[in-house]
C-alpha cells in the first residue's frame, strides 16, 4: 500500500471534514484521549474541524494527513504559535491514525512531516502531551522527543477516567 502524507489547503480541509470525523470517531472509540469524551455529541466533531479549517485559513495550523488510495489514514496538526515571544515554536496535536491501519509507519510518517512543516515555519521548538504509557509514547521517544514532565490527573480519557499527561518537547536543528 502506498502512502501519501500531505499538508491540506483550507479548502481541501472543509472538504475533508466528513472523513476527518469518521478518523475522530475511530479514535475516541478506540479508546484515544484527544480531548473529547464519549458519547460525543452530534456535529461536535464537525464543529471541531470546522474551527481547524478557519485556524489552516488563517495561517495559524497547519494540517497533515495520511492517505492511501483515496482513504484518509491518518491525521496530525501543528498549531503555530502567535505570540511575539513564541514565534519559533509550535505545538504538535491530534496526532492520530485509524485502528485498522496502526502500526504501519504512518504516525512516523506523520510526525517526519509535522518536523518538516515545522522548519518551513522557522519553527526550531516542538511540544506535544500524550496520556502517560499509551503507545504513543513509544513513538515520540524515538522521533527524538524528550519528556519535559508529567502532571498527574490531567485529563479524562475518552471513558472518563482521569489519565496522567507527559509533556514532550524536541529541539529542531
Amino acid at each position: 500500500m502506498s502512502i501519501t502524507v500531505r499538508t491540506l489547503t483550507a479548502t481541501e480541509a472543509a472538504a475533508s471534514i466528513p472523513a476527518l470525523t469518521d478518523l475522530f470517531q475511530d479514535a475516541l472509540e478506540s479508546g484515544a484521549a484527544l480531548g473529547f469524551m464519549l458519547p460525543v455529541a452530534p456535529g461536535e466533531l464537525q464543529a471541531y474541524w470546522q474551527e481547524v479549517t478557519e485556524a489552516v485559513a488563517a495561517g495559524n495550523r497547519v494540517l497533515l494527513v495520511a492517505e492511501a488510495q483515496g482513504r484518509l489514514l491518518g491525521t496530525a496538526q501543528l498549531d503555530l504559535a502567535t505570540k511575539n515571544n513564541g514565534l519559533h515554536r509550535a505545538e504538535v496535536c491530534k496526532v492520530m491514525v485509524h485502528r485498522q491501519a496502526r502500526r504501519q509507519g504512518i504516525g512516523r510518517r506523520l510526525m517526519q512531516a509535522v518536523e518538516e512543516a515545522a522548519r518551513q515555519h522557522q519553527r526550531t521548538t516542538l511540544i506535544l502531551d500524550t496520556r502517560q504509557h499509551d503507545p504513543s509514547e513509544q513513538l515520540y521517544q524515538s522521533a527524538g522527543y524528550v519528556a519535559g514532565g508529567t502532571i498527574p490527573d490531567f485529563a479524562r480519557s475518552s471513558s472518563g477516567e482521569l489519565h496522567a499527561t507527559v509533556i514532550y518537547y524536541k529541539l529542531l536543528s
